[in-house]
């Protein structure tokens, strides 16, 4: 199966390339503008078929694409490959608009063509797991050190994944929302989100002037607790905790629900099953919600 890897950044080279050249059945095809990159990248991978530009890469017709550029270059190559009869993942956001990222969902359904969006922690052992769990409260803290930024990039590069996280989470219908937020200098600092319905509360917080790179889940109700500490360490409390690490041997992409969000696609695929984005979909509007709340609040 031809498939298409679009942007050879450190997500494409850290996080994809060792899943996607491990799997079976594959001919991949790179394709980036730096032709420096895209031939070492090749030769570290012994891969022959490279591209520098996107109309190469289409005149291979490959049958799907992994997009890992940038977001703002989404659009413009998602709806080239559509358009093209191409099946597509791409990285989280689709765009950094709501209108952006409907007119992508809305242009595959017009074609019938998959767009999976990459919302790994939903396969995530730790964080799929949690779903089994009595969820009456959830808390996800994504904190970085140092990094204030406008609201828009801020919200929807980083903390959509803290959105739909608790999106997937949430054991029932959203009927309240809530946002605080401060912004110093334009740029924001930390935001706090509160999504609320029958029975539970979920609350998703990131602090970018924190002084410490973290990711911690809880979720917790009826007498028991799951914490787990940067995707790696889960620990489990009814009475008395239970520890557990992420082995040795397991890799990151794994821990991460990498590897299992591009074995979801890619069998997909085999099957000749449409993957609808429809659902990430809701995701960004509850970010675009969002931004809007804190430029209201300046």
């Amino acid at each position: 199966m031809r498939i298409g890897v679009i942007g050879l950044g450190d997500i494409a080279q850290k996080a994809y390339l060792p899943v996607l050249t491990a799997e079976p059945g594959l001919d991949l095809h790179l394709m980036t503008r730096d032709r420096a990159k895209l031939d070492r990248i090749g030769d570290q991978y012994r891969l022959p078929n490279r591209h520098d530009s996107l109309e190469s890469l289409l005149a291979a017709d490959p049958a799907a694409a992994f997009v890992h550029a940038a977001t703002s270059a989404h659009v413009p190559i998602v709806e080239a490959l559509l358009k093209a009869g191409v099946d597509v993942y791409v990285d989280k956001p689709l765009d950094y608009t709501y209108e952006g990222a409907r007119g992508l969902v809305e242009l595959a359904e017009a074609t019938g063509r998959s767009l999976m969006v990459g919302f790994n922690r939903r396969l995530a052992p730790g964080y799929a797991q949690a779903v089994e769990r009595p969820r009456d409260l959830i808390l996800l803290q994504k904190n970085r050190e140092g990094l204030p930024e406008a609201p828009r990039s801020f919200v929807f590069d980083d903390f959509v994944h803290v959105v739909d996280t608790l999106r997937f989470l949430v054991p029932g219908e959203i009927t309240h929302r809530h946002v605080r937020s401060r912004t110093r200098q334009g740029l924001l600092e930390h935001l706090v989100l509160e999504l609320s319905g029958d029975g539970f509360t979920a609350l998703g917080i990131m602090n970018r002037v924190s002084g410490s790179v973290e990711e911690i889940l809880e979720v917790s109700g009826r007498n028991s607790k799951r914490q787990v500490v940067n995707l790696a360490e889960v620990i489990d409390q009814r009475g008395q905790p239970t520890l557990r690490r992420r082995g040795d041997w397991v890799p990151v992409a794994r821990q991460r629900g990498i590897e299992q969000v591009c074995h979801q696609f890619l069998d997909a695929l085999r099957k000749g099953r449409t993957v609808s984005a429809r659902d990430a979909l809701l995701t960004h509007e509850l970010c675009e919600w969002i931004v809007g709340q804190v430029e209201e609040s300046g």
